[in-house]
């Protein structure tokens, strides 16, 4: 079993690399370890009430939720990143953990595969 990082940077509408690394989140957590880390753009994909649809987007957003179903509880939020956006007092659509730079880097050095998108 690897312990496999996926870690989301890219904003959520526009292109397909959120709903991808939510694929293979889900794909591999049967034979690997997941942590999902959203830094950068990719909290966007954490901000509740999108509406893709307005924008001819499939709203995958909510598929979010399944990571707990599949047993991804160490899901990650950049908290530099949540300030650097204003989006620190936001709510967020799914169970996760704000944490700091620090924190982030020393969880990403103890896994085997780091997958970005």
């Amino acid at each position: 079993m690897k312990k496999l990082a996926i870690i989301i940077s890219s904003p959520p509408h526009g292109n397909a690399k959120g709903r991808e690394a939510l694929d293979i989140a889900l794909a591999t957590s049967a034979i690997n370890q997941v942590s999902v880390f959203f830094i950068d753009d990719g909290v966007f994909h954490l901000l509740p009430e999108q509406q893709p649809h307005k924008i001819l987007m499939r709203d995958y957003i909510a598929t979010f939720n399944m990571l707990e179903l599949y047993d991804i509880d160490d899901v990650y939020i950049c908290e530099s990143s949540l300030k650097s956006r204003n989006l620190i007092q936001i709510p967020h659509n799914i169970p996760s953990k704000v944490i700091n730079t620090q924190l982030l880097n020393q969880l990403l050095t103890t896994k085997d595969v780091i997958l970005r998108f």
